[in-house]
């Protein structure tokens, strides 16, 4: 049976090139901007599709690269007719001494170096929203005063005894456990609670089979054409490649070799010898490969999500029993991943 199903994996990964000039590209550029076929996504564009034009705070979680500020431009853009401004703070790169003044703003010689008054981010997303990105790497001694600004939706600018009022919407993201890090007493939890009322869970590129074929097709155009070459795909040597990778940096590493591999291209298909020299080993293994294995893994888990989480469905369309099913899924005897749902 195993072998059954390597077949219609295998069957996928036979296909001469992958073509950019057809219509499907379009179907799936979505009104959030999010490129996405599969069900590893459809979760996350429905709870953006729901949310986005009530929340006061949403908490998204997922790997480097994975496209959290991408969500979170989703929700800024579903968010009402005139959504306001999207102010962007990264967290990690705000220094500790002047992370208050970054957030909140400060007056003229408040201290040494504040020659004028300025506005801070808070009061810059004032209608709008507030994105919070790396929120794991914010020191605790803010972390209060940022509950506090959330909660009240009030500020006070470094200096100054003027409370001013706020309504900013917060979009914080993280590829941290914060639920870990609450544990480990580097997070707050009442803020964690606070900003978890909503989470976005982002899969990984790689649990993300369906979506890989257009995300390829999608950035081939984007760079062929700002490259001003006449790039219409990939060819199976090059298609297999970047199937079998693991994609340890998500779509933005997608991209970036994308980018590279069609700079490189001399004819109107990318090959192989275009892509960057990972994934042109000569022994045929790296950490990052996928075996034919998690490949036919990730296929199931695509065909129970089709069928709602019914394994049992599932089972039969593939024409295997249910106990097949659970051991195909299963690694050295252990599940290797819980698909949501339930037997029917």
């Amino acid at each position: 049976m195993r072998q059954s199903i390597r077949g219609l994996v295998e069957q996928r990964l036979r296909r001469e090139r992958i073509n950019v000039c057809t219509d499907e590209l379009l179907a799936v550029s979505t009104d959030s901007g999010i490129i996405s076929s599969g069900p590893a996504m459809a979760d996350v564009l429905d709870t953006v599709r729901r949310v986005a034009p009530h929340f006061r705070s949403v908490l998204v979680q997922g790997e480097t690269g994975t496209g959290k500020e991408l969500v979170a431009r989703a929700l800024h853009r579903l968010s009402g007719d005139k959504p306001g401004p999207f102010v962007v703070c990264n967290a990690a790169a705000i220094t500790e001494t002047l992370a208050e003044s970054e957030l909140f703003g400060h007056v003229k010689g408040s201290f040494t170096g504040a020659t004028t008054d300025k506005v801070g981010l808070f009061e810059a997303a004032h209608g709008g929203i507030l994105f919070l990105d790396e929120i794991g790497e914010m020191p605790l001694s803010l972390q209060a005063k940022l509950l506090r600004a959330i909660q009240s939706q009030e500020i006070q600018r470094v200096g100054s005894t003027t409370v001013r009022k706020i309504d900013v919407k917060i979009v914080a993201a993280t590829n941290r456990n914060l639920a870990e890090e609450v544990h480990a007493k580097r997070f707050r939890e009442d803020l964690y609670y606070r900003l978890s009322s909503i989470e976005i869970l982002i899969p990984a590129l790689r649990n993300r089979g369906e979506d890989l074929h257009l995300l390829i097709r999608h950035f081939i155009k984007r760079y062929s054409t700002e490259y001003k070459k006449d790039i219409r795909g990939l060819t199976r040597r090059a298609e297999n490649a970047l199937r079998l990778y693991r994609w340890p940096g998500n779509v933005r590493e997608l991209e970036n070799v994308i980018s590279h591999a069609v700079m490189r291209a001399d004819g109107a298909y990318v090959d192989l010898s275009d892509l960057p020299s990972k994934f042109r080993s000569t022994d045929g293994r790296s950490a990052n490969l996928l075996s034919i294995d998690d490949v036919v893994r990730t296929y199931i888990q695509d065909v129970i999500s089709r069928f709602g989480g019914n394994k049992q469905r599932a089972a039969e369309a593939l024409n295997i029993s249910r106990s097949t099913l659970y051991r195909m899924l299963s690694d050295d005897n252990r599940e290797a991943a819980e698909v949501s749902g339930t037997l029917q």
